[in-house]
């Protein structure tokens, strides 16, 4: 009988640090039927990982993880395990660098076959030929052999001689029943508000009518850092938790319209289509772009524009202000604040909520890597977190005065309030609120398009799990593509009457793709560069707005030196 086999390589105890440490997982469907778990570790996510889940503070070490080059000089291996409900579940791991002239293709990829047992697979980088065009690492992946198989990871890295790891961090189970977690959800509640709009709500669905609730978001209302993703979601579980609390039976309707890397900008553009879909009436709308409105060009006239939109709906929903948060302690609400302050809306601040007990100021109930997937989205405990205090919010609002002492002052009720200061002057900006959708399905009497070479249609899109949906909807599928092949005519052409325009085109990191210049009747505007944030999403931008509606003529031009590459409009947004 053969004895044990000796270690590969014995060797003495490396220093380590963690970039995943039981992060839950789970293979979902991909269009080529492959079951794969995404995590993304490009532009910062790395460096990140290593701050929450390694408690890494090393500048030196943090600046080594930005290139692949640093990489290579810090870690000497990886090691990986999965933990699922059947050991025997086979798992490969794939630890993907970008490339600088190919992002995709050209990088090398570290790779590992693992079981579901828990046991930590070594992978040795001495081991790999690596690529001349290594760039930066990019991603992770853990592919499965049949979707949904959900279970917990663990990924270290243990590092080259001459560099040391601070010990593990300790955590202990959050207990989510306890006065400390109570407080700190508490403490997520920024702005009661009126709270007419949210009672009548609640007295509906106790009435056993049809409630719907809906949520409008980025990355983290789609349900990233979830898994799986449409029932670990802060989203799903708020609605389930309303369910729970107010309706007389099964009568609550969920609509998730959460799209990843978008702002309030593409936000009020597919509210339309997203939320108000097949004729649907949501009673309440959350709406989640606290941290993803950053790069918004007209400084939250498009967030104002939106939460208008929707309180002016003809059957007046609730409207909601959710302010979630990054682990850098970072989101937007002071400025976006002053517009649920203007029109006196209930806002939670999730940032409110945790970061005191992040930096010990108050006592520390959940840490940085129990409450983040990555440094931009939540795992399931902070989708949870998210979620109790959305419900919070709901269990004062039921119990609150169903009169305000203000409207008892001015004479009014808290709806005719409301739509006083509809009337009024915005807190930053209306100046879209009005705005529509214009795509290759539904068009606009005042546009005239001449397509020009972009007459094909791009199948290769940004896709979504909505509502409480496992499989993903394609965003903006009636678009118009210049595939690289007509360079004779390169150029699309919308004419159309109207105030203010935004072009919505495809970004992406494959190498086929090329920009665009944008004119306005002769005059250049901006160039449309897919490449500028580089990943597969749906970016909105800003061609004109003017004061008053005039006709205009906008060419959209492949770049002289990108005739050969392809271009896709996935629609506009305009105000008549």
């Amino acid at each position: 009988m053969a004895g044990p086999v000796a270690p590969r390589d014995p060797e003495k105890a490396r220093a380590y640090f963690y970039i995943m440490r039981e992060k839950e997982i789970c293979g979902l469907k991909q269009g080529d039927g492959k079951a794969v778990q995404f995590i993304y570790e490009s532009d910062g996510r790395l460096q990140n990982s290593a701050q929450i889940s390694g408690n890494i503070t090393d500048e030196k070490i943090l600046k080594l993880l930005g290139t692949v080059r640093g990489f290579r000089t810090l870690v000497h291996s990886i090691g990986v395990s999965v933990e699922t409900e059947r050991p025997t579940e086979n798992v490969e791991f794939v630890f993907q660098m970008y490339g600088k002239k190919d992002l995709y293709g050209g990088g090398t990829s570290l790779k590992a076959a693992l079981c579901g047992d828990g046991m930590e697979q070594r992978i040795y980088l001495s081991d790999y030929v690596w690529s001349g065009d290594d760039d930066v690492p990019g991603q992770i992946r853990f592919e499965f052999d049949r979707p949904e198989i959900c279970g917990k990871a663990n990924v270290r890295f243990y590092l080259n001689d001459g560099f040391t790891a601070p010990e593990d961090l300790t955590e202990e189970k959050v207990d989510l029943y306890s006065e400390d977690y109570y407080k700190m959800v508490q403490r997520s509640l920024m702005n009661l508000g009126n709270t007419y709009r949210i009672r009548k709500v609640i007295e509906k669905a106790r009435a056993g009518k049809e409630v719907t609730l809906a949520f409008i978001g980025g990355s983290i209302t789609q349900g990233a850092g979830a898994v799986p993703i449409h029932t670990e979601c802060y989203a799903y579980k708020a609605y389930q938790l309303f369910q729970k609390r107010f309706a007389a039976k099964d009568n609550v309707k969920f609509i998730k319209a959460g799209v990843g890397g978008t702002p309030s900008e593409l936000g009020m553009i597919r509210f339309d289509r997203d939320v108000l879909r097949d004729g649907e009436q949501p009673d309440l709308v959350v709406i989640e772009f606290a941290v993803n409105d950053e790069g918004d060009e007209t400084k939250g006239d498009c967030y104002e524009s939106l939460v208008r939109k929707v309180l002016k709906l003809p059957w007046k929903p609730a409207v909601v202000l959710l302010f979630s948060v990054f682990a850098n302690d970072w989101n937007l609400q002071e400025r976006l604040q002053p517009v649920g302050v203007h029109y006196d809306l209930p806002m939670v601040s999730i940032m409110d909520a945790v970061t005191p007990q992040f930096s010990g100021r108050e006592k520390r109930i959940v840490t940085k890597n129990q409450f983040f997937y990555d440094m931009f989205h939540p795992t399931n405990l902070g989708h949870t977190i998210m979620a109790d205090c959305l419900e919070y919010l709901m269990e004062v609002c039921d119990t609150s005065d169903h009169a305000r002492v203000d409207s008892f002052q001015m004479g009014m009720t808290e709806e005719e309030i409301l739509e006083q200061c509809l009337c009024g002057v915005p807190a930053i900006g209306s100046s879209f609120e009005k705005v529509k959708l214009l795509d290759r399905r539904d068009g606009f009497y005042g546009a005239d398009i001449v397509e020009g070479g972009f007459d094909a249609t791009d199948r290769e899109l940004q896709s979504v799990e909505m509502d409480q949906e496992l499989c993903v909807t394609p965003e903006f599928p009636y678009n118009w593509m210049y595939d690289g092949t007509k360079t004779d005519c390169a150029v699309f052409e919308l004419t159309i009457t109207c105030r203010s325009l935004f072009l919505i085109y495809k970004d992406s990191g494959e190498v086929d793709v090329g920009a665009a210049d944008v004119l306005v009747d002769g005059v250049f505007r901006f160039r449309a560069d897919p490449h500028v944030n580089n990943w597969l999403h749906c970016n909105a931008a800003l061609v004109f707005a003017e004061e008053e509606t005039a006709r205009h003529m906008v060419c959209i031009r492949i770049a002289e030196e990108d005739l050969d590459k392809k271009f896709t409009i996935l629609g506009f947004g305009y105000v008549e």
